[in-house]
């Protein structure tokens, strides 16, 4: 299974800490050079930093700042991060200028070059930044020395990405754990530097900065009296609670009336990141509904000539929070099924119309449900909704197959991508979309969702698994 998190990398996107100069220096190059380059293009065209260039930086600094962390990217992702952003930003300030007037204050030979300028300076601040890397981490002095108590899952798991970030200012020594070698360590991957009793001996030789106890939370009396042990050191101590024991889903820290909670399953468009996904949908659907208003148009008529029967197939499916919502569908069957049970469509279906075919093959038959998403009932990209006859069979056979529903659905998806578009016959395919599917509720960005639909584009243009 191709992970999402391999593509939004967001773990080497987080994992430098707050107290690295790096991290400071990696969310503050994008909008510097994006000021840069804005005050040398004045200064070069105007001759002077005028008051319309001062009052658009600080905007440009407001919108940008602070800027993703791209330092350990791999530099097609940066490229691609760097132009999807600035897309965004770009027209945001042009149509904010429109509105306002403020645009007339600059000439259109400014802007041009503006636009170009920015995010090339974007590119080479972020080389310069890494050629640099080397130089800023050792400004900040020798690395902390880190130890970790509990040779368990959630701890190998630390100690695999501290070792994938070697920008970090942590060195891991070992791992400190009481129980037999050679069953904690068949393979000799990770070094053990004592067990529990000689605790503050091993950190007092090793030097250690940071401990980090990975114990389970059911070891109470044990956690308890290793903070004693540990009183008479100066390291700092973190806990890593043993959440890896359950699948979270959009996992963060908060709070509730001033009480720290962990969420482990929750949905990813919460806040902001609910305008921003409703506002791209809202910006999609409008842009692709009147590029394709006579295609629209052209398949409605052919429908109705084709066979008897509505043009528009509503069925019902699962939305938001499992939910029922009417779904559209230029109809692509003889039958318009939509009670208790309903059989999925397969390879040479009787009741698939000859237009039907080529409707369902070039996905022509979704177009509709662009209106489904002006009307918010789902999202352009996002789990694809099941009739609600197959939802209720699959969720009493598959775990967790109702937490797809804690977003809206979508037209396309980050399951339909990696090859599960279409029949789902065995229960093994439908637990493979759900994966895919919870994948992409853990790991969302806007810019995962421009993939998914740019792959989409391309997927449907030679895919035979729609039937």
């Amino acid at each position: 299974m191709v992970s999402a998190a391999s593509f939004s990398e967001k773990i080497a996107a987080t994992s430098l800490g707050k107290d690295n100069l790096l991290s400071l220096c990696d969310t503050l190059a994008c909008p510097a050079a994006l000021i840069a380059s804005l005050f040398a293009v004045g200064i070069r065209y105007e001759g002077e930093l005028t008051a319309p260039y001062l009052m658009l930086a600080v905007m440009v600094f407001a919108l940008t700042f602070p800027g993703d962390t791209r330092l350990q990217s791999n530099i097609a992702s940066v490229l691609f991060d760097i132009c999807v952003n600035w897309v965004w930003i770009a027209a945001l300030l042009i149509l904010t200028g429109y509105g306002t007037g403020y645009i007339e204050y600059f000439s259109h030979h400014d802007i041009k070059v503006w636009l170009w300028a920015a995010p090339l300076s974007e590119v080479g601040a972020t080389v310069l930044l890494r050629l640099a890397a080397p130089a800023l981490l050792t400004l900040q002095g020798p690395r902390q020395r880190a130890v970790i108590i509990g040779m368990n899952e959630q701890g190998i798991a630390l100690a695999r990405k501290i070792h994938e970030t070697p920008l970090s200012r942590v060195e891991l020594c070992g791992f400190v754990d009481s129980r037999n070698t050679e069953r904690l360590n068949p393979k000799g991957e990770h070094k053990l530097l004592g067990d529990m009793s000689r605790i503050a001996q091993v950190i007092r030789e090793q030097r250690i900065s940071n401990i980090y106890l990975s114990l389970p939370m059911a070891s109470q009396p044990r956690i308890l009296k290793l903070l004693d042990d540990l009183k008479d050191t100066t390291a700092s101590i973190y806990f890593v609670p043993d959440m890896f024991v359950t699948d979270l889903i959009q996992g963060r820290a908060g709070t509730v009336c001033g009480t720290p909670v962990i969420s482990v399953c929750e949905t990813p468009f919460s806040g902001f990141n609910g305008l921003l996904k409703r506002g791209s949908d809202i910006l999609f659907s409008i842009g692709i509904l009147l590029l394709i208003f006579p295609l629209l148009l052209l398949v409605a008529f052919a429908v109705k000539w084709t066979s008897p029967g509505p043009i528009i197939f509503k069925q019902r499916r699962y939305g938001l929070d499992g939910q029922e919502i009417l779904v559209y569908k230029f109809r692509s069957m003889s039958v318009t099924e939509d009670g208790g049970v309903v059989t999925q469509a397969t390879k040479g279906d009787s009741r698939i119309t000859p237009l039907g075919a080529l409707l369902r093959r070039t996905s022509l038959d979704e177009l509709p449900q662009f209106v489904n998403v002006l009307q918010g009932r789902m999202s352009i990209v996002g789990p694809r909704p099941h009739a609600v006859a197959h939802n209720e069979m699959y969720r009493k056979l598959i775990k967790g197959y109702m937490v797809r529903h804690k977003v809206k659905p979508g037209i396309t998806g980050w399951a339909q991508i990696n090859g599960y578009r279409g029949e789902t016959e065995t229960l093994d395919k439908m637990q493979g979309r759900i994966d895919y599917d919870l994948d992409y509720l853990r790991n969302w960005s806007l810019r995962l969702d421009i993939r998914i639909i740019l792959s989409t584009v391309k997927l449907v243009s030679k895919d035979q698994k729609a039937y």
